[in-house]
């Protein structure tokens, strides 16, 4: 395979022009469409996320992207990748013709596959994507449009590659990793946990001064770097084993090791950035997470329960940024103080949840919650999550997922 062809960067535009920008029409920047092998001169009808997974971490919630590759492996070693296309988390309260929805799994391609079937993926969705209605643009619309079928055929056709049937799928979470992991190739990597992704400083929080230690320290090593999760948390990656041991120090001075002290249901909770910074925000979510948590840790502490892992997402609108609909409880905003209740997604990102309570109020939310919780305590099976075990004792009915494959 060529060598440009192995680069992460290869459907990066290769012009400016998606770049523009005008000032008193002039021209400031830009480039000839044309010179677009793969976007040509009408780019994409809508956003386009892309996301790989490897077994048994759905980290990245990959079926919940518009492409998502999840990696086989045989005795430690790459056999290809299961193809999923078509997910997206977006919709509009009232309007059922928009929706989330999970990823279709399209085919098993092998390693040397990969770029082909992904630009033809992106090429296919270029053309056949719905550039008259804004709200269905994205890939999941043009799937539903003409067939799961006559979208893989298009995506051969302009492969070149016949796709095998996907392979199983054994996921066991869609969380992050916490804590220090250390890679094949012997490099340590900590994962922390940032709430909602902001970095700042308080008077017993001093997060802020604290990283700014940490990156001091990983340049005068020369080594480390930061990376970015899709849960919003921070990586500090690529450590040495002296390395470790400092940066370690320093995570524990700045109480940067919140994954050390915090709830289970705390450690996963994601929340938009909502009010007042978002114009589409409805509702609050980013600055309501930390009295909801508060709250439902109690609650949860009254029925036995404070140990449960249950993943909970609050979105400020209906637009789904921080993923709500693959949420076991999640809210989504109607309007200032009042929520969406949506029930019964599953750990593993496989499972849309379902709407369980209309516009409801905190008090309203904990008045239903409240029930459920304690059912769950009494009558859950070893072992299970509170979202199967709504769906199992039939509290939600969601619908199922396009996944035919066997799960872990």
């Amino acid at each position: 395979m060529p060598r440009r062809q192995r680069s992460p960067r290869h459907l990066l535009p290769n012009t400016r022009a998606y770049y523009e920008l005008w000032l008193d029409e002039e021209r400031v920047a830009g480039g000839d469409p044309a010179e677009e092998p793969i976007y040509g001169p009408t780019y994409l009808p809508r956003k386009f996320k892309i996301g790989f997974a490897i077994p048994p971490i759905n980290d990245v919630d990959v079926f919940s992207q518009d492409l998502g590759f999840v990696a086989q492996l045989e005795e430690g070693v790459l056999t290809g990748y299961t193809v999923l296309v078509g997910g997206g988390m977006g919709s509009t309260h009232g309007d059922a013709e928009t929706y989330p929805r999970l990823a279709d799994p399209l085919g098993f391609i092998r390693p040397e596959q990969l770029i082909p079937v992904a630009t033809a993926v992106v090429t296919a969705q270029r053309d056949l994507g719905n550039r008259e209605v804004r709200k269905h643009a994205r890939l999941k619309y043009t799937i539903d449009r003409i067939g799961l079928d006559a979208f893989r055929r298009e995506v051969e056709a302009r492969s070149g590659f016949t796709l095998a049937p996907p392979k199983p799928l054994a996921f066991e979470h869609n969380g992050d990793r916490f804590g220090w992991v250390q890679g094949e190739d012997g490099a340590h990597h900590l994962t922390l946990r940032i709430p909602a992704g902001r970095v700042q400083d308080s008077e017993d929080m001093p997060w802020q001064r604290g990283l700014r230690a940490v990156a001091r320290a990983l340049e005068a090593a020369g080594e480390g770097q930061f990376r970015l999760t899709p849960n919003q948390n921070l990586v500090i990656a690529g450590l040495s084993t002296p390395l470790r041991e400092a940066v370690d120090a320093l995570v524990a001075e700045h109480r940067l090791d919140l994954f050390r002290r915090a709830s289970p249901l705390a450690l996963n909770a994601l929340a938009c950035v909502a009010l007042p910074t978002c114009g589409l925000a409805m509702a609050e979510a980013e600055r309501y997470l930390p009295a909801l948590l508060a709250t439902l840790e109690a609650r949860l502490a009254q029925h036995g329960l404070s140990g449960a892992d249950i993943h909970l997402r609050i979105s400020g609108c209906p637009n789904g940024c921080s993923r709500p609909y693959l949420g076991e409880i999640a809210l989504v905003g109607k309007a200032p103080g009042r929520y969406n209740l949506m029930l019964g997604a599953d750990h593993r990102g496989a499972r849309l949840n379902a709407l369980y309570r209309e516009n409801v109020d905190e008090a309203q939310l904990l008045a239903a919650l409240d029930p459920l919780l304690a059912d769950y305590a009494a009558r859950r099976r070893e072992g299970e999550r509170f979202g199967d075990f709504l769906v199992r004792t039939g509290v939600v009915r969601p619908k199922p997922g396009p996944i035919p494959v066997v799960l872990a």
